[in-house]
């Protein structure tokens, strides 16, 4: 499901990394009385009421020549341009002010919903007089809220999630289209291998139509399977990004991992794995995702009989936690192993959505107990009575145990090393849920 986006804005000093910070529970915005701390969108996923949506906090809209301040605006901008409902944060102990009014106006020319937000209303009781000077922004009844103390920070949310709506549901279309997002650094070949993909006398090519998420999408029909190509802008390490179209890219990017079914994480062969590619892979294991690790640009390596595997030994340590993934080694410029790409791409997807019989998994449990037996701690041993498969995408299995505490992480690590010895699994992230007896779900 395609989360909301969004964005809260104003001019400097009115509060926004501090309500940023009390709605997604962590000081990920820097926080300072000096307007202008927050240079650029900070972006973080979080849930209300069971609705998960994607917050960004923003720098200061004001109005300036300087290069900083001109390009706080432009990314506001962004944004704006890019969230689904608006939040315009201004300050009661300034009172309204001509900035908040030109602000206001912004918001009001994008057609977004927008909410008005009132902060440092830090009293409990009847809202102060000073809060109904804000009725003449134009935009509804203000909300009062103090984002250090957290008072009214709820009854926002409330109205930020009915402004959603409900979920459109506007994929079922194409539920039986395989979603493959190609995610990477800029420049390591993203938009070059769907241009080859595209380029084949077999793909068959058309848009699809509605499609209004920034990332590109292609409709193509690859070794008689559909498919559909997300290609996204590609990311940077935050310290690299500027102000503009190329930092909003990430946004695009966690989206289109959202949407797809598999990921294909691209790394440049000529430089090797880097930090913002274990950011990126990380992602997509932490939402759940098939992931094929693809090295691009293998044909501007200069080789010999070991470099292969010397390479894959480096990808393996790089990217620890995604040992499950299989690596391919292509050129999108030449089309070497793009055939294996997409085989690949449709046994992760397989392995994803494996359902094992729960007769099956305790028959691989019971023998990996008797191999090495469960931990223990003060006399107490850890039992595990049976196990279960939960769901799919991903592989989601239930441990019913005598006492969770007792569960090792080392242990339950052992416990899939098994599973997947024996069923594979290959390319998809294993989750595993531990219940004791009683627990009402």
């Amino acid at each position: 499901m395609i989360k909301p986006v969004v964005a809260i804005v104003g001019r400097p000093n009115v509060g926004k990394s501090t309500l940023f910070n009390k709605i997604v529970g962590s000081r990920i915005s820097i926080v300072d009385d000096t307007p202008g701390v927050t240079r650029d969108r900070i972006y973080m996923e979080t849930e209300w009421n069971g609705r998960e949506f994607l917050m960004i906090d923003t720098g200061g809209i004001e109005k300036g020549d300087d290069v900083i301040v001109s390009g706080m605006r432009r990314q506001a901008e962004l944004a704006i341009s890019q969230a689904d409902v608006l939040i315009l944060m201004t300050n009661i102990h300034d009172g309204l002010v001509a900035a908040d009014a030109d602000v206001a106006a912004m918001l009001q020319k994008s057609g977004k919903p927008v909410l008005l937000v009132v902060n440092k209303v830090d009293n409990i009781g009847q809202p102060p007089a000073e809060l109904y000077e804000f009725y003449n922004l134009g935009l509804g009844d203000p909300i009062p809220v103090s984002s250090i103390h957290g008072l009214g920070v709820g009854d926002l949310l409330d109205e930020v999630v009915n402004l959603f709506g409900e979920p459109t549901g506007e994929e079922e279309e194409d539920a039986d289209v395989l979603k493959i997002a190609l995610v990477g650094k800029p420049n390591v070949g993203k938009s070059s291998l769907v241009n080859t993909i595209l380029g084949e006398d077999r793909v068959i090519v058309s848009n699809i139509a509605g499609t209004t998420r920034d990332a590109i999408d292609a409709r193509v029909s690859y070794g008689g399977h559909d498919y559909v190509l997300i290609d996204t802008a590609g990311m940077r390490r935050k310290s690299r990004i500027e102000a503009g179209v190329e930092q909003y890219s990430v946004i695009r990017s966690l989206g289109a991992v959202d949407r797809a079914d598999v990921c294909v994480i691209m790394i440049d062969a000529t430089e090797g794995v880097s930090e913002q590619d274990t950011k990126i892979a990380g992602y997509a294991h932490e939402q759940g995702k098939a992931c094929v690790i693809a090295i691009n640009k293998w044909d501007l390596v200069e080789k010999d009989g070991k470099t292969m595997d010397q390479f894959r030994k480096k990808v393996v340590e790089g990217l620890s936690f995604m040992q499950y993934a299989p690596i391919v080694f292509i050129s999108a410029l030449t089309g070497q192993r793009i055939d294996r790409l997409f085989e690949l791409v449709r046994y992760v997807r397989e392995q994803n959505t494996m359902r094992i019989r729960t007769g099956a998994l305790n028959d691989v449990l019971n023998e990996a107990t008797m191999r090495v037996q469960p931990p223990s701690d003060k006399g107490k041993r850890l039992k595990i009575y049976y196990m279960t498969q939960a769901s799919t995408a991903p592989p989601t299995f239930v441990l019913f145990v005598n006492n969770r505490e007792l569960a090792h992480f080392s242990y339950v690590r052992y416990l899939e090393n098994q599973i997947r010895s024996v069923f594979g699994l290959e390319g998809t992230p294993v989750r595993f849920v531990l219940r004791e007896r009683g627990d009402e779900k």
